[in-house]
């Protein structure tokens, strides 16, 4: 029982894995879309968001099943009841992805003054997106409660963004601001679903819930 319990547990703990690196991905993808004004590529993100939320939906599903059959207590259950907090997080950080490739789908060139801004936040969030999988792939207390420090630069990237497109030198207009906020917002979120993330992997090796700051 316990060996077909732990082949379990390390099957959802691969296919968190691979959400992770999906996300990372995603992220990715749909910034060199919006950055190259790239439609193609970025219908290309939209479409992929669809194998993301099936890995994740799938990773509920096992998690249910093994629950079922195996009837986990302690560590393990803690576990399970983890994967199941994490892919919520993770096919949110696939959305948020999928909504900065739908703003590039629309084509248009992202103004100069911001441009930058949304290269160094994808940076940011790809940096938080890999250390993720790397602590769903090796659980580590320390390493994911890191996230809650890495998520300080993108907060401060955030605020400089938003500084910009408040100052009265934006000519942009409008409507551009609008989209430039919006689009801060989705990276911001991603790295606040990173950090979330993060906490359940450090609650499952410790047992200590880190209280949001």
């Amino acid at each position: 029982m316990r060996t077909e319990l732990q082949a379990e547990l390390d099957l959802v703990k691969q296919m968190l894995v691979a959400a992770g690196e999906a996300v990372r991905t995603a992220i990715g993808g749909a910034t060199a879309a919006l950055l190259a004004a790239d439609r193609a590529a970025a219908e290309s993100a939209i479409a992929g968001d669809e194998k993301i939320n099936d890995l994740c939906w799938r990773i509920e599903d096992r998690v249910r099943d093994t629950m079922a059959r195996q009837a986990p207590v302690a560590t393990d259950l803690r576990a399970l009841f983890s994967a199941v907090y994490v892919a919520a997080d993770l096919e949110r950080m696939g959305d948020l992805a999928k909504h900065v490739a739908r703003t590039a789908a629309h084509g248009e060139p992202q103004p100069a003054e911001v441009a930058p801004l949304f290269g160094q936040m994808a940076g940011v969030a790809d940096r938080m997106a890999a250390k993720l999988v790397r602590v769903l792939s090796e659980p580590d207390a320390a390493r994911a409660t890191e996230l809650a420090q890495d998520d300080n630069a993108m907060d401060a990237l955030h605020r400089d963004l938003l500084a910009r497109l408040f100052h009265p030198s934006w000519s942009y207009g409008t409507q551009a601001a609008i989209d430039a906020a919006l689009l801060g917002r989705f990276y911001e979120r991603y790295a606040d679903h990173a950090v979330n993330a993060g906490r359940r992997v450090a609650f499952l090796v410790s047992a200590e819930r880190e209280r949001a700051a």
